[in-house]
């Protein structure tokens, strides 16, 4: 069975260009400027639709995208980037809480739970498809910007864009506001501890 056939394209967007990578299933990649793979110039061609939702969303005209993805990685990475997607537009959550919410049979044998939220970092920063599958609302602990691939300063950007305006402690368990628990409280001494891991 020969190689499926992908198309590429560029998309020109706030956070600098964006190249897009998509076989007959889905996106596969999106590669931000200068980490992109040497891709064959015949597979370049429009991708209206990516296009179009991109613009949308850079726009803030768009909250969500409706476009397929065909994400291939270990059952703890697809995991977690499904977990990704649930994450609101707007709104953060932690590498700890993230870690806390996914069913413990997928972390590899012997992986201690203070240690989980490093294992969810290291699948975030896996994410094939960085924008539509949003790793860039997963915070720190203390609610500080840390670990995206594309650089801190498109994180920054991509959640200002969303209306985050910092961080800004709230009463309810110290977390960051807007920032979710995905059903979980995080305790302050969980949070203590799982800032080093982040």
């Amino acid at each position: 069975m020969g190689k499926e056939r992908l198309s590429w394209t560029i998309h020109e967007g706030p956070i600098g260009p964006l190249t897009v990578v998509a076989a007959a299933s889905g996106i596969t990649n999106i590669h931000f400027s200068g980490t992109a793979p040497r891709l064959p110039q015949e597979a370049r061609r429009p991708l209206p639709e990516v296009a179009a939702q991109l613009d949308a969303y850079f726009g803030g005209e768009m909250q969500g995208f409706d476009l397929d993805l065909d994400l291939h990685g270990a059952p703890l990475q697809r995991a977690v980037w499904e977990r990704l997607l649930e994450i609101p537009y707007g709104k953060t959550t932690t590498y700890g809480g993230l870690a806390r919410a996914l069913d413990e049979s997928l972390y590899p044998a012997g992986v201690e739970p203070h240690l989980r939220a490093r294992v969810v970092g290291q699948a975030v920063g896996r994410n094939p498809v960085p924008v539509l599958v949003p790793c860039h609302r997963v915070i720190g602990a203390d609610g500080s910007l840390t670990g995206y691939f594309g650089g801190l300063e498109r994180k920054r950007v991509l959640l200002e864009l969303e209306g985050w305006s910092g961080v800004r402690k709230s009463a309810v368990g110290g977390r960051a506001e807007g920032q979710l628990a995905l059903g979980v409280e995080i305790s302050e001494e969980v949070r203590d501890g799982e800032a080093a891991a982040t």
